[in-house]
């Protein structure tokens, strides 16, 4: 017998009983006649008593072998309030190595000395360690959730293939030669995009897998080339029907993992987005949304402000740090776009700018009237071209979000971006890209413009943000056949290419589609945000780093000549 009991679970209860632990050295210190040694397994760390005499001679203990210990259960004199186990502690009468180690190449601490490089080529090491196992609970305990709240919603799990056929989603894919079909390759699935949908034709009425999907694009601290999606897909729904009913499956995972409760998601569309925080995906825990001056400065005939083709500024409310010359410098040089100025209102009514050459006393107060700013208020504007002016007072804005100190961990703020593009055009190929997929409904006021504009052409889809990063992603797909056919002429598919690639997908389409839409959300994103983390490495149990590689089993590697023969390379 290794154990009859854990490392995490004894007490003061337990007083007076024999009892046998077997776990890794945390932690030894040598007094001499005894050792007093932490001991630790999965569930938690049990202090040891060793007496020397109860040890071989030339037996050698150190951190990170692994033993068995016989012992006796006593109350600890010097208490650890920090463990659930430190009330006690176990006086040992006998203990056997089970296994050494070599001393390991960083600590295995909450708070370790290894960088991030050291602990994905140790990662079995890393995951001795509480924040990552911890995190590894975690993600169990959502997927275990989400697992049984969709399927008592009526969502059945069905798993799809992951070696299909390479088709346009957006990205690279990852191919595999086949060795039985020289010159042919499989592409590792994407998304099940057209499983799920093919499921809805065959009569599924509502489906949903965890799975993982694979592409061939920089890794990231929010990004891996295979994560997992949390991926759905529903019959006869409208995007409304979607959108509630995924709000209240998220509010319930976030009631279920972190006791909170979140309020409704406000709804934006897309352009309003753009117009109002100059991204996609913006983060609405602090407020400053995009004022628009170009009527304001026009009307007050401001010079050089009236010549440029858009002028917006953003409000900062009561910026504890207004007073502060050094930390407001130290910021603005962080700012790389020139076309940009500032205005600070004093706590005294003073007001500062950082361009005295044009911006004079009286212009000033023009601004801070039409902001409705009050003292400890600071103003940024930035003007020039208009598309490049909100994108840039959109990173302006997000870095003084992180400066300040804006960005409230412990606030979440879900919402719907709705309405987005349907295409886009690449400069590059000189045709229509999709912006989300090539099965994106349009909406139905816009079909009319593929032959005129097709850029200003809405799609049927969603996007859920929270806190400023892109959780969830999906659409009401197209369910007739003349409309995707129509939309595989604008991004440029042949008769050939669309037979190819599609043709099985289209045939299906004789059959009696039904209206469907669905939606995927990042699992790795999401237990990322829930936790505040900054990496999704630290949810994933063998990440890849930001190169695409495994740094513990050195994947991707070459093959040996043989394989290649196999695979008919030459």
């Amino acid at each position: 017998m290794y154990r009859t009991h854990n490392c995490g679970e004894l007490s003061l209860k337990d007083i007076e009983k024999k009892v046998i632990l077997s776990g890794w050295i945390q932690k030894i210190r040598n007094l001499g006649s005894l050792f007093f040694i932490d001991i630790r397994d999965y569930f938690g760390i049990t202090q040891l008593i060793v007496s020397k005499k109860s040890v071989k001679e030339n037996f050698s203990l150190e951190k990170e072998f692994l033993i068995k210990v016989e012992g006796k259960v006593v109350e600890r004199l010097s208490k650890n309030y920090n463990i659930p186990t430190g009330e006690i502690e176990i006086l040992v009468f006998h203990i056997d190595l089970l296994n050494s180690s070599l001393f390991p190449p960083f600590t295995i601490e909450n708070k370790t000395d290894g960088n991030e490089e050291m602990r994905m080529i140790y990662r079995y090491l890393d995951i001795r360690r509480n924040p990552i196992k911890n995190n590894l609970i975690i993600r169990h305990n959502l997927v275990l959730e989400t697992r049984n709240f969709l399927s008592k919603n009526g969502f059945l799990e069905i798993e799809t293939p992951v070696l299909i056929n390479d088709t346009p989603e957006g990205a690279r894919s990852f191919v595999v030669p086949s060795r039985t079909h020289p010159n042919k390759f499989y592409a590792l699935a994407q998304s099940p995009q057209l499983f799920k949908q093919l499921l809805m034709i065959g009569g599924i009425d509502k489906y949903f897998q965890i799975v993982k999907c694979f592409r061939d694009e920089d890794s990231r601290s929010d990004r891996q080339i295979e994560f997992t999606q949390i991926d759905c897909e529903m019959s006869f729904v409208e995007e409304h029907d979607v959108l509630v009913f995924f709000e209240y499956f998220i509010k319930h995972i976030f009631k279920k993992i972190k006791n909170i409760q979140l309020d409704s998601f406000p709804r934006i569309s897309y352009s309003d987005a753009i117009k109002m925080y100059g991204t996609d995906s913006p983060d609405i825990r602090f407020s400053m949304s995009f004022v628009e001056l170009n009527d304001l400065v026009k009307i007050k005939n401001i010079s050089l402000l009236k010549e440029q083709e858009f002028v917006i500024g953003i409000k900062i409310k009561k910026c504890h740090d207004i007073h502060n010359n050094d930390k407001i410098n130290c910021f603005l040089k962080t700012i790389e776009n020139k076309n940009f100025f500032w205005i600070r209102y004093l706590h005294n009514q003073t007001l500062l700018s950082s361009n005295q050459n044009f911006l004079n006393e009286k212009i000033l107060k023009i601004f801070v009237k039409y902001f409705k700013a009050l003292p400890g208020d600071l103003l940024f504007f930035s003007y020039g071209k208009k598309i490049k002016t909100r994108k840039e007072l959109g990173k302006i804005r997000l870095k003084i979000a992180d400066f300040f100190n804006l960005k409230d961990p412990k606030i979440f703020k879900p919402l719907w971006i709705t309405d987005l593009p349907l295409l886009k055009w690449e400069e590059r190929s000189k045709k229509y890209k999709s912006v989300h997929h090539p099965f994106t409904s349009p909406k139905e006021e816009d079909i009319h413009l593929l032959e005129k504009c097709p850029k200003n052409i809405r799609s049927k889809s969603y996007d859920l943000i929270i806190n400023g990063v892109e959780i969830g992603s999906g659409s009401i797909r197209i369910h007739n056949k003349n409309i995707q056919n129509l939309i595989f002429k604008h991004l440029g598919f042949s008769k050939r290419e669309i037979e190819s690639r599609f043709g099985f997908f289209i045939k299906a389409f004789e059959y009696g589609v039904p209206p469907h839409g669905g939606i995927a959300f990042g699992l790795d994103r999401l237990v990322n945000i829930l936790e505040g983390n900054k990496n999704i490495k630290n949810f994933i149990a063998f990440p890849k780093n930001n190169y695409g590689k495994d740094l513990m089993i050195n994947a991707p590697s070459l093959l040996e000549k043989e394989k290649l023969k196999e695979l008919h390379f030459r």
